[in-house]
């Protein structure tokens, strides 16, 4: 899988990397999602992503991070979009008109969120005209295995209402699922049983219905 994500190549000569968004509930590992991705090909930890456990999003602003293959190696084809996390009340975490900016390609890196307020076009950090090598190519919605049966109904009305958006624009989604490890004992024991287990075979049919991604506790 590595080897293959070393040498993708794009159908467009305009895009040189592909724009994976990262959406979803504040601390469901989101920014550890991308800090593992960075260690695993640099061949050592990395926390270049800020990351934690807070009942609030520690990731502020909208973030582009490329990944390297190796201390000295170049980048990989990839480039990952953090966002500030989703919460369930209104005017609280990302709000949804910035995510269609930023699925459009019109916010810019280091974009400092507000809540309360969306980016307007007039805007000095909207970009008017993006290109195609701007906008998102994949979401991908990351989604704590422990939290998906208490995840309270305002915010799966806004996962689903993002959903439909993206569908609409016809981009391709997954789910991320982290922490399998620690909702089922078969799994804990050993992560190759993750494929074999009923109950998250259950909770993967319960939540998004998208193509999954099943992580470990990060």
């Amino acid at each position: 899988m590595m080897e293959s994500i070393k040498v993708y190549t794009s159908t467009s000569s305009s895009v040189t990397h592909a724009r994976v968004l990262l959406i979803g509930p504040v601390g469901a590992g989101k920014s550890s999602f991308f800090n593992s991705i960075n260690s695993v090909f640099r061949g050592h930890v990395s926390n270049q992503a800020s990351a934690g456990c807070l009942t609030t999003s520690l990731t502020t602003q909208f973030r582009t991070y490329s990944v390297k293959a190796g201390q000295a190696g170049k980048s990989l084809p990839i480039t990952l979009c953090d966002t500030m996390g989703l919460e369930e009340n209104m005017g609280a975490g990302l709000d949804m008109d910035d995510i269609i900016s930023i699925l459009k390609g019109h916010l810019l890196d280091s974009y400092q969120f507000n809540p309360s307020a969306p980016l307007l076009s007039e805007a000095s950090g909207y970009r008017k005209s993006p290109g195609l090598k701007d906008k998102i190519h994949c979401v991908v919605y990351v989604i704590d295995a422990c939290k998906v049966s208490i995840m309270p109904t305002k915010l799966e009305q806004k996962l689903e209402a993002i959903r439909r958006k993206v569908n609409l624009m016809g981009i391709p989604q997954l789910v991320l699922m982290t922490q399998v490890d620690e909702v089922c004992p078969l799994v804990s024991q050993d992560i190759r049983n993750i494929y074999r287990s009923g109950y998250i075979k259950k909770m993967v049919r319960s939540t998004l219905n998208c193509n999954f991604i099943l992580m470990k506790k990060v």
